[in-house]
Order: C-alpha cells, then structure tokens, then sequence
C-alpha cells in the first residue's frame, strides 16, 4: 500500500471519528436539555421553529442562570411569606381582582428576594425555566389570566384559577431547594 492511500484512508478515518464524536456531545447535549427543562424544551423549540436556535436559547439560559445569586430563605422568612400569601388568599372573598393582584405581586417579591432578577415577564420566564421549567406553565397562565383582570375580562372563576396557579409557583419558589442543580448559589 503507498504512502498516499495510507495517508487518505488515516484522514478518512479522523474525519469519521470527528464526525461520530461531535454527534454524540450533540445527542448528550439535547438529552441533558431535554432532561432539564422537560415541557419547556418543547415549547421553546416550537416557540424557536428551530431546534438549533432553541438548543442555543436553553443554553443561554442556562449559562444566566449560574450567573444569578440564587438563595435560599430562612426558615422566618418562609414563615413571613407563608403568612403573606394567607392574607392575600383572603383578601379573594372580597375583592378578587385585587388577590389576584396582590398574588402577582408577592410572587415578584419572592422572586427577588430569591435572588431572581424581575426586570421584565418575558425575562422571567426565561431564568424561571432553568430550576422551575414544569412549574412555570401555571405562572404563565396566572400572568395571562391577571393581564385580562384589569381590563374587567376575567370571571370571578378565572380569578380563582389565576389564585391556583400563583399558589403553584408561589410554593415552588418558597420551597428550600438548596439541594437542587441550581447554579450561582454562594
């Protein structure tokens, strides 16, 4: 066999093995982000019509995420807002749409005093997703349901399902998950 042959058939094989590598770290990759955001690697991927550019956003969010100081609460401080949710869930018998309000509300302050920057919905949404992916639907449909309340659209049984779904998220986020994958925790 000549020197050139040998010397195709080596680079041929290089190639190949190149290949077979970056299409395993590819397939890991997706797994790992599958396996993360579980719904909301779906969603995003319909929501990217593109499974590359929402690979490329789950990571993205991911990364921002082990920037973020996240904390747990003490255990006075998780009393505190236990007892603040129980008032605003009373406040439902009387004025609903101002519960729902309230809801909203005390869960953007939970959110920031867990260390969750609150500058914008769709930014919250977004570094929600990483730690909170499956209980994130119910802060979407109670942010959907509390944007239609000020506007007098929303029955006195959305309102209450807006409370349902606030109390979904509100309790992930009261939750002392220091043993979770959270990054950013100093």
């Amino acid at each position: 066999m000549s020197t050139g042959i040998l010397i195709v058939i080596i680079v041929a094989a290089v190639v190949i093995v190149a290949l077979v590598a970056m299409t395993l770290r590819t397939m890991m990759r997706r797994r790992h982000l599958q396996e993360r955001f579980g719904s909301e690697y779906e969603r995003t991927v319909d929501a990217e019509h593109n499974r590359r550019a929402a690979e490329r956003e789950l990571n993205e969010r991911e990364q921002r995420h082990q920037d973020l100081k996240i904390r747990p609460l003490p255990s006075t401080v998780r009393s505190r807002y236990a007892q603040d949710w129980n008032s605003v869930q009373e406040h439902f018998v009387d004025s609903p749409d101002r519960a729902v309000s309230e809801a909203d509300q005390l869960v953007n302050t939970l959110m920031s005093e867990r260390g969750y920057p609150t500058e914008g919905y769709e930014q919250q949404e977004r570094d929600l997703s990483v730690e909170h992916a499956e209980t994130l639907k119910h802060y979407r449909i109670a942010h959907e349901i509390n944007g239609r309340v000020g506007g007098g659209d929303s029955s006195t049984e959305e309102m209450r399902n807006a409370m349902v779904h606030y109390r979904a998220m509100f309790e992930a986020l009261l939750k002392d998950d220091a043993a979770s994958s959270g990054g950013g925790r100093s």
